[in-house]
């Protein structure tokens, strides 16, 4: 048996994870420029990463993360990569709450047959009302998103197992092109959907694409177990990354899933310096970028209240659970309670990482943090999140990955050519 290795995503915001990054002298400042997304991708490929995972936001609003205003669609750009890299997976954003299953499966076997077996779906619900109104359609409530959500997952998962293997024929002998047995109508009709299928495109070179979620309710931990390959998390504390792993592996026997065909990583935006000090600067400079309205705008977001009706330097108030996103809400909220945080407190742990956990220290620091964390099974891996490109990920690659390598915790050559390959799952077949 091979040892437990880590798995590494890198989550991808052109202008950096941390809201200010993009300030950063020399930073890539337009999450719309192609070219400097490709030296991204071939940083990531370099460092074997086994993925590039990329978000996204249905509205502009001046006031949120530079990199969900102006940005490329997420499956165009993935698209792209797939184009200028050769190994790793390819990880797109699409909306249950606002799209359809049909055109999901499409575009993501698509996607899979482009790159040759590297396409990944992030299944999310979509959490901001702020989307409604593009779609002619006010947010749904927390429940019945979920409800949706695995309607949804279970209609594009029939569609990718619609066609078998080898369907394609083209025998100019005999003038066959298709086997028809070999493909074949889904005829789902559910609360949500009513969808007759197949998609016209054969099945994906992996078998079916890697399904990826994020969500940390209960609701959202449950439909991970039944349906994801790779879920996101939001922690910012080990023993709390613990208990959500525990959590959400401890469901997977239920709908017949071994913990191993699960992958959990846990979103870290690293600040590298060459001793801890550095880096502990490093962050105080970018800390100095953040404005205070701005600041506050993303904390309204995360929270889901208007937060600028409290003092900025009283306590953090006691908020009730919104329908929006319950998971940031509650991880922000907890670190604020377990730590007497005023709510300038809170806006700063925000405006760092959008309510992620930052990892500020040298490459052995944090070397050793990450190592604590996946032997102790806070996660499988991370979703690493650089606070500016270029040189914010280069010295996580250049500094970080070797010494993980060195310890025998993370690949030096990829091996296999699909994204299963990379996170060790089989190909599945139709079912």
């Amino acid at each position: 048996m091979r040892p437990r290795q880590m798995h590494l995503g890198l989550f991808i915001l052109g202008t950096g994870s941390h809201v200010a990054g993009w300030r950063w002298p020399g930073a890539v400042t337009d999450f719309s420029d192609l070219a400097a997304c490709q030296q991204i991708a071939r940083t990531a490929e370099r460092g074997r990463f086994d993925l590039i995972f990329m978000g996204d936001n249905l509205y502009a609003d001046p006031g949120a993360h530079p990199s969900y205003t102006l940005r490329l669609e997420p499956l165009t750009m993935m698209a792209a990569l797939a184009t200028t890299t050769k190994h790793i997976g390819l990880g797109a954003t699409a909306s249950t709450t606002y799209g359809d299953p049909w055109s999901t499966a499409r575009a993501f076997a698509s996607l899979d047959h482009i790159s040759g077996g590297r396409a990944a779906w992030n299944a999310v619900t979509s959490t901001n009302p702020s989307a409604g109104p593009n779609f002619d359609k006010p947010l749904p409530g927390h429940a019945e998103r979920y409800e949706r959500a695995e309607e949804f997952i279970e209609v594009v998962l029939k569609l990718w197992d619609a066609w078998d293997e080898n369907a394609l024929v083209a025998d100019r002998a005999t003038g066959v092109y298709l086997d028809p047995a070999k493909l074949r109508a889904i005829n789902h009709v559910g609360r949500h959907f009513k969808v007759k299928g197949p998609v016209n495109i054969g099945r994906s070179p992996q078998g079916r694409p890697i399904v990826l979620q994020a969500g940390g309710s209960g609701p959202g931990q449950a439909l991970a177990a039944r349906t994801a390959d790779v879920v996101f998390t939001v922690t910012q504390d080990i023993e709390e990354s613990k208990a959500a792993y525990r959590a959400v592996k401890d469901r997977m026997p239920a709908f017949g899933r071994s913990p191993d065909d699960l992958t959990m990583l846990p979103g870290v935006m690293p600040v590298v310096g060459r001793t801890d000090k550095e880096a502990r600067e490093k962050l105080a400079v970018l800390q100095s970028f953040v404005d205070s309205t701005n600041g506050l705008q993303l904390l309204t977001d995360r929270l889901g209240f208007d937060m600028t009706q409290y003092d900025f330097d009283g306590p953090v108030p006691e908020l009730p659970q919104t329908e929006f996103s319950q998971t940031f809400a509650r991880v922000l909220l907890a670190k604020a309670r377990a730590e007497g945080m005023t709510l300038r407190d809170l806006y700063n742990l925000n405006a760092a990482a959008r309510g992620h956990w930052v990892l500020c220290g040298s490459p052995v620091t944090i070397a050793d943090t990450l190592q604590r964390w996946f032997e102790e099974r806070a996660g499988d891996g991370f979703n690493v999140m650089p606070p500016w490109f270029h040189d914010g990920f280069d010295d996580f690659i250049d500094g970080v990955v070797p010494i993980l390598q060195e310890r025998g915790l993370f690949r030096r050559e990829y091996e296999g050519t699909t994204l299963r390959d990379l996170l060790g799952l089989e190909r599945p077949p139709p079912r």
